[in-house]
C-alpha cells in the first residue's frame, strides 16, 4: 500500500500572512519570489506546491488581509445602526489600522498594485474591482439609512458613496507617504462632519 506524503514542513496560514506584508509593503510587481520565500520561511518548490503560482498566492494574500487587517470597513458597515454611524466608523477604523506600527502603512488593496506590466493586469484589475466593491458597499449602506429613515430620502447614495471612497482611498496614500494618526484623524473627522451637507 502506498504511504501517505510527507506532510508541508510549514503552517500555511503563517506562511500566507507573511507572504501578505510582503506583498503589502512592496507591492505585487515590487516582491520578489526570494523576497517572498525568505519571509515565508519556505523554497520555491513549495511555495508553488502550495499556493501554485505568485499570482494565486497574491490573490490569497489579498483575501485574507480582507479577513482580517482589512476588515475594518466591512465590519463597520454592518455593526452600526445608522448609515452615517457606519460610514464614520469606517473611516476612523481605519485610520487607526492604516497607521498601525505593527504592519506595513496605508491599506494592501489600494496600494499593491496601482502601476502593473503586461504580465500583471490581472492583479491590477483584480484590485481594482475590490476598490469599486467597497464604494458599491458604501452606496448600499446609504441606500439601507435611506429605505430606514436615518437619511433623508432625496439623499445622493451614489454621491455620498463615492465621496467617502475617495477619502479612505486617499487616507491610505498619506498614511504610506508618512503621514502620522493626529494628521489622519484630522482629515477624517473633517469627512465625517461633511455628512450634512452631503444629505442635503
Amino acid at each position: 500500500m502506498a504511504g501517505r506524503g510527507r506532510p508541508r514542513a510549514f503552517d500555511r496560514t503563517t506562511a500566507l500572512r507573511k507572504a501578505m506584508t510582503v506583498f503589502w509593503e512592496h507591492g505585487y510587481e515590487g516582491a520578489s519570489l526570494t523576497d517572498l520565500t525568505t519571509a515565508m520561511g519556505i523554497n520555491s518548490p513549495s511555495l508553488y506546491a502550495a499556493f501554485g503560482c505568485k499570482e494565486q498566492l497574491f490573490r490569497e494574500a489579498v483575501a485574507h488581509y480582507g479577513e482580517t487587517d482589512g476588515s475594518w470597513t466591512m465590519r463597520a458597515l454592518h455593526e452600526h445602526p445608522t448609515a452615517r454611524a457606519a460610514l464614520a466608523e469606517a473611516l476612523r477604523g481605519n485610520v487607526l489600522a492604516f497607521t498601525n506600527p505593527d504592519t506595513p502603512a496605508g491599506c494592501m488593496i489600494v496600494l499593491a498594485a496601482t502601476t502593473y506590466t503586461d504580465r500583471s493586469e490581472g492583479v491590477r484589475d483584480h484590485l481594482a474591482e475590490m476598490r469599486r466593491s467597497t464604494e458599491q458597499a458604501f452606496r448600499e449602506r446609504v441606500e439601507r439609512g435611506i429605505a430606514e429613515g436615518d437619511v433623508p430620502t432625496g439623499a445622493d447614495a451614489a454621491k455620498i458613496a463615492a465621496f467617502y471612497n475617495t477619502i479612505l482611498q486617499g487616507l491610505s496614500i498619506q498614511a504610506r507617504d508618512g503621514a502620522d494618526r493626529e494628521c489622519l484623524s484630522a482629515t477624517a473627522e473633517s469627512a465625517i462632519a461633511a455628512w450634512d451637507l452631503l444629505i442635503a
